[in-house]
């Protein structure tokens, strides 16, 4: 059996861990959110109105519905992103708490 105390700590290492990684996967892609949202909507329409998409300059297409579309793809990268990090998070902390026997194949 492992300290109670280590195992706390342990498992607050873990935690902090997770938390640390939720809170950068978020700001990345809402930095990228941005980007798209106010540049390629706003600050670089300009230059991207020199392309076309669907008929549409683009820099207006972005401002009109690709900072909606970047959105939505962002909420699917951010639910797979999650689970992953949920699945390793839940393994590291079943690693913690279980008790350490010998072997441990299937």
């Amino acid at each position: 059996m492992s300290d109670p105390k280590q195992e706390e700590a342990l498992l607050r290492a873990a935690n902090r861990r997770y938390w640390r990684s939720n809170v950068r996967i978020m700001i990345v892609l809402l930095l990228v959110w941005a980007f798209v949202g106010l540049g390629c909507g706003v600050l670089f329409s300009d230059w991207l109105n020199q392309f076309h998409l669907g008929g549409f300059p683009l820099g207006f297409w972005f401002a009109q519905q690709g900072s909606i579309v970047v959105f939505v793809v962002l909420i699917l990268i951010y639910a797979v992103a999650l689970n992953r990090l949920d699945a390793r998070h839940r393994r590291e902390v079943d690693e913690i708490r279980r008790p350490e026997a010998g072997g441990g194949g299937g």
